[in-house]
């Protein structure tokens, strides 16, 4: 009892992450960061401890350009016991409601952003797979296993 004091929750769907912005609204040992597309749902969007909207149609490097800005910061300044990372897969291009634009590739290079920045700060974190709405499901289920492939480089390159 008493090992985790702050946690971060990085939501990175393609929707706001208003759930936990509620859930956690008056608690002050959850940090609450989503970064999300401005207009998609839900339409009132709920207040996060950080919210960062993107632009319709933002691709791979604006959105990793973005996320650097503020990731470093945030982790050095809540200093987590733990992260919670919700890898959502939707901003895709290829995604029904996402409305952003990134590949394949983008979502694999966002996965080991996280992870290894986390792991770099020795921050611990646990990820979940999230999102996805789409009629290729093989498509679907290879962009939620570009999290696995990630954790396995990210923890293989820090010897864990």
């Amino acid at each position: 009892m008493g090992l985790v004091r702050k946690v971060l929750i990085i939501d990175l769907d393609v929707h706001q992450g208003d759930g936990t912005a509620v859930i956690f609204q008056n608690d002050s040992t959850v940090f609450t960061f989503s970064m999300h597309c401005e207009v998609n749902f839900p339409g009132t969007k709920q207040n996060s401890d950080l919210d960062v909207a993107l632009p319709i149609g933002m691709e791979d490097d604006e959105y990793l350009q973005t996320l650097d800005k503020y990731l470093p910061d945030l982790l050095s300044n809540v200093k987590p016991d733990l992260v919670l990372y919700d890898a959502g897969v939707d901003p895709h291009s290829c995604d029904k409601l996402g409305k952003l634009a990134l590949t394949d590739t983008g979502l694999f290079r966002r996965e080991m952003q996280v992870l290894t920045a986390c792991l770099a700060g020795g921050y611990p974190v646990a990820c979940v797979i999230g999102g996805g709405y789409c009629d290729d499901i093989n498509g679907l289920v290879y962009r939620h296993s570009l999290l696995h492939r990630a954790a396995s480089q990210a923890y293989r390159q820090y010897r864990l």
